[in-house]
């Protein structure tokens, strides 16, 4: 393995650009995660959790395809609006909040997610497709083709966990978003801000805070799971 002993071409901070100060990155990453530089396509690891999340089956699929596959009820590859209305009341929102989540979700992403040209009246989200709906400015856990970035999921934490190094506030999260922000990319804006803003509300802790291990199950698709199994033990007792 090559190694370098000059300090500037292994320095994270740039006297001349603040923001690297302000908005550091871990270099430890190392000592718990095999290669976290390296894209996972089945796994969501973290420090924590370097095999990603247990119990959890990736049945063959990306980390961006188990992000939305709870939501495909009958298992056939596809979410229709009404099953993103079934798995949103699952997880514990409104049947209002259900109803127009449901049918934004499937405006926005069926059009890419199709695999032809003629666009379906019933809206269908294709999970095969889905990493052609990845939009910017996000937080670059996914790359372009679905898998799951280590690295870029650590940095959310060093950069904006301020307050608790394995988990953020509603302001920190709102500063994440800010962050990432592309350039004129309103759509990206608008679904980073909401998509996250909507876990929070689901998924907050009693102190307010989202927790690294609730952030990392949005990834992989298993906070989903936790949270219908939880609130269907609710119903049952």
């Amino acid at each position: 393995m090559k190694t370098t002993e000059n300090p500037v071409a292994m320095a994270t901070v740039a006297p001349m650009a603040p923001m690297t100060t302000q908005r550091p990155v871990r270099t430890d990453l190392e000592s718990s995660i095999f290669k976290p530089y390296m894209a996972r396509a089945m796994v969501a690891p973290d420090m924590e959790h370097p095999d990603g999340t247990p119990e959890h089956k990736a049945r063959g699929m990306s980390v961006l395809q188990q992000h939305v596959a709870f939501f495909d009820q009958d298992n056939n590859g596809i979410v229709y609006p009404w099953e993103t209305y079934t798995g949103l009341r699952a997880i514990g929102f409104n049947v209002l909040f259900s109803l127009l989540a449901g049918l934004f979700f499937n405006l926005i992403f069926t059009w890419p997610t199709h695999p032809g040209y003629m666009p379906s009246l019933l809206l269908p989200i294709h999970i095969a497709n889905i990493h052609k709906g990845k939009h910017p400015s996000d937080s670059g856990t996914y790359d372009t083709e679905g898998r799951y970035m280590p690295v870029n999921f650590e940095s959310m934490f060093s950069k904006y966990g301020k307050t608790a190094p394995d988990k953020l506030t509603f302001k920190e999260l709102w500063n994440m978003t800010e962050g990432n922000r592309v350039s004129f990319d309103i759509i990206g804006w608008v679904m980073t801000k909401f998509e996250w803003g909507a876990v929070y509300i689901i998924a907050k802790d009693e102190d307010g805070y989202l927790s690294k291990d609730a952030m990392r199950g949005v990834f992989d698709g298993s906070l989903f799971e936790r949270l219908a199994e939880k609130n269907a033990a609710k119903k049952r007792s």
